[in-house]
């Protein structure tokens, strides 16, 4: 997978370029945990939890193009996948290679909406679910990568765990 800190080929200057690069190390850490593993593997529980390494890659990739789609939109809406529940899991007929080929493109298609900003200022209305608070709720597209960096950080140490109890693998020997 190409990351952010690979791309675009001229790195972008000032808090734009640097919170991409935040991203893209968050990123580069979780895909650490997915390395010289088979589909099997991939989709294999290892703790008393649900989530599988190809899981939260899934789960990842569906993240970054959803919340790119509201950026870019802007409208308020719930875009297309945002309450699929099975973007959570890895079904039978996923791969690992496919599910880190579709996070490739959704880390693509953000990285383009955050540039095609004109500012992190820009604000948008977040989607109304079922468990938002009844009043709109409006985030900054500085926000919004925040948000994204904190949760691959949050499920980067989850997928560390769960390699870990796989065969005994952690990221900070792998890198």
């Amino acid at each position: 997978m190409t990351t952010s800190s690979q791309s675009p080929a001229t790195p972008l200057p000032g808090e734009r370029g640097e919170l991409l690069r935040a991203l893209a190390e968050q990123r580069e850490l979780l895909l650490i945990t997915v390395r010289g593993i088979t589909d099997a593997q991939a989709a294999q529980r290892t703790t008393v939890s649900e989530l599988t390494l190809g899981g939260i890659v899934k789960h990842m990739a569906s993240g970054e193009r959803v919340w790119a789609q509201i950026m870019a939109k802007g409208d308020g809406e719930i875009p297309d996948g945002m309450l699929d529940t099975g973007q959570y899991r890895m079904s039978e007929e996923d791969t690992l290679p496919a599910l880190l080929e579709t996070y490739e493109t959704a880390s693509r298609m953000l990285e383009e909406a955050v540039i095609a900003l004109p500012d992190l200022d820009r604000s948008v209305p977040l989607p109304r679910t079922p468990w938002s608070p009844p009043e709109t709720v409006y985030w900054s597209a500085r926000r919004i990568l925040l948000h994204l960096i904190r949760e691959t950080a949050h499920h980067s140490g989850h997928a560390d765990i769960i390699r870990e109890a796989l065969d005994g693998a952690s990221t900070t020997a792998q890198r």
